[in-house]
């Protein structure tokens, strides 16, 4: 996940990430899949414009807290059994726009045990709120 800015309206943005955050989740389609939970690495890029994220007091309330990125995929994951990434990603992408000081989002999930051939299969998606 790089390339950033991807586009000039995030060029006045932050960017905060979170990188190969580890669930254990029931996902997939297949029989094999669908015999207990799976390893899946998800990863997070969230882009807030630099004025709503600059602290001037040094204090967490002033900025978008990394709890937040972990909270939402962990509500995510209690709900249940996900047939595909993209619906994981969708959702993941959709909570992360949510927040009111998000401009942009990118999401990748990779499940890391499907092929032995393989390190691993994915699906990336990113979303930006329309600016004025």
């Amino acid at each position: 996940m790089s390339g950033w800015p991807l586009d000039p309206r995030l060029a006045d943005c932050r960017r905060l990430f979170l990188r190969d955050h580890e669930v254990r989740i029931d996902i997939g389609v297949h029989d094999f899949e669908k015999r207990g939970a799976q390893r899946v690495l998800i990863n997070v890029e969230l882009f807030v414009p630099l004025a709503v994220s600059t602290p001037a007091r040094d204090e967490l309330h002033e900025v978008v807290d990394y709890d937040f990125i972990r909270a939402s995929i962990e509500g995510r994951v209690r709900r249940g059994h996900i047939h595909l990434q993209e619906t994981l990603c969708d959702d993941l992408l959709a909570a992360m726009l949510a927040h009111p000081d998000v401009r942009a989002a990118r999401v990748s999930t990779e499940k890391t045990d499907v092929y032995a051939d393989s390190a691993g299969v994915g699906c990336e998606v990113f979303g930006m709120k329309e600016t004025t």
